[in-house]
């Protein structure tokens, strides 16, 4: 991909009760120069997050809104959200404000300038702005991270971020099959399936307290662990992607050997 590329990324934005906060976003992500379209998926929410939403998409051509009809969970929306898209990069935004949509562009660069198919945001890989919360998540973080690459064979340092960044192909031809936070163990493994190439970028973390609304618990957790064994041992790259996307330096798809070599 091209440096001049300029209105080139799809946001996805899933959202469940995030009044409080997903205007801010938004505005945020209105001012990323290379931002093409927001889809923002609103999972039911019960709050006031769809009559805001809403009035965004009236003020903004930019902003689309699709509605579940009951709450399904993040990956649920997520996968509604990327179906949507149209961009050459399509990137995920949480609706609250622990990640910084200023972050986007350095997350995205690697993409745009032709050396990746994959970005992860970090938030361990340099420490930049980062607030102090709980011990435990941090280290149940860091062990999940550590148990996903002993079977991707790759040097992860935070696979359950919330900014992750694909070529468009590669996301809107991935078969999702999880529930709930299940994502982002998920799109990892896959990816990893797929051999592309992953990069990893320094990004800022203003994290929330469950009182400040924070959603993921215990029980996703241990769900979580479970899909690390399931999505790299007992699922592959043909049951991964619906077509397999191009590599993002020959131009070339990938070999449809690699299918073969690894069961479903």
């Amino acid at each position: 991909m091209s440096s001049t590329d300029n209105r080139c990324l799809s946001v996805v934005v899933p959202a469940y009760n995030e009044a409080a906060t997903i205007e801010r976003v938004v505005e945020k992500l209105l001012q990323v120069p290379e931002l093409l379209e927001i889809i923002i998926v609103d999972d039911c929410s019960t709050d006031k997050t769809a009559e805001i939403t809403q009035r965004l998409a009236n003020e903004h051509s930019s902003i689309r809104v699709t509605r579940h009809q009951k709450n399904s969970g993040k990956t649920e929306a997520l996968k509604t959200g990327f179906a949507l898209t149209r961009g050459d990069i399509v990137i995920v935004q949480d609706a609250d404000l622990e990640y910084d949509p200023r972050d986007i562009p350095s997350v995205i660069t690697p993409i745009i300038e032709g050396n990746a198919d994959v970005v992860y945001g970090s938030r361990f890989l340099v420490r930049r702005a980062t607030r102090v919360l709980y011990f435990y998540h941090y280290i149940a973080n860091k062990f999940l991270t550590f148990t996903s690459n002993l079977f991707t064979n790759l040097n992860m340092t935070d696979v359950e971020t919330g900014y992750k960044a694909f070529r468009g192909e590669i996301i809107r031809n991935m078969i999702i099959t999880s529930s709930g936070f299940g994502f982002e163990i998920e799109v990892t493994a896959k990816v990893a399936k797929l051999k592309c190439a992953i990069y990893e970028v320094p990004i800022s973390y203003y994290g929330r307290t469950y009182e400040e609304g924070k959603k993921i618990g215990v029980m996703d957790g241990v769900e979580a662990f479970l899909l690390v064994f399931r999505f790299n041992l007992f699922c592959g790259l043909s049951s991964s992607f619906r077509q397999l996307p191009q590599r993002h330096d020959r131009r070339e798809s990938f070999p449809s050997a690699e299918l073969e070599q690894i069961p479903k």
